[in-house]
């Protein structure tokens, strides 16, 4: 990812909610680690998939002390065309390897509990019930090996 995708990546996210500039001052503070989470830590990272040289979909992440967790999921995001194409997973599965990279297993996420479809998708993906608004993986190793589960 670099300073240039967050333009998309505020498109992106504010087609769920939101304007484009709010998303891209949000962004873009959150990646220089000027807009914190909640008990975040400065280390950060975000991918983007990209197709014919526009961002199709992104994640990004953070380590954090917050449900004690040692990292946290903090967007992730796939425009509408490319969804079911197992993008999401990739970009998972890359976000997985930069957690395991920091010493950062166990990792929370925030979820709607009304978003049956990104819950069904970090379920699938080994994470499990924390509490009503939050999932957690206890060894985001699971991510990197599917057979695990």
């Amino acid at each position: 990812m670099e300073k240039a995708d967050i333009p998309a990546m505020a498109r992106i996210r504010s087609s769920e909610w939101g304007d484009p500039e709010y998303w891209e001052r949000r962004i873009s503070g959150y990646l220089a680690g000027e807009v914190n989470p909640q008990r975040a830590l400065a280390p950060r990272t975000g991918y983007v998939a990209v197709e014919e040289s526009a961002v199709v979909a992104f994640i990004a992440g953070h380590l954090t002390r917050r449900h004690a967790c040692e990292g946290e999921l903090e967007w992730i995001n796939v425009i509408t065309e490319w969804r079911g194409r197992g993008v999401a997973s990739e970009l998972l599965r890359l976000l997985a390897a930069w957690f395991v990279q920091q010493n950062a297993l166990r990792i929370c996420v925030d979820v709607d509990p009304a978003n049956p479809t990104a819950r069904a998708f970090y379920t699938k993906n080994g994470a499990e019930k924390l509490n009503p608004h939050w999932l957690a993986w206890n060894n985001i190793t699971v991510v990197l090996d599917p057979s695990a589960r």
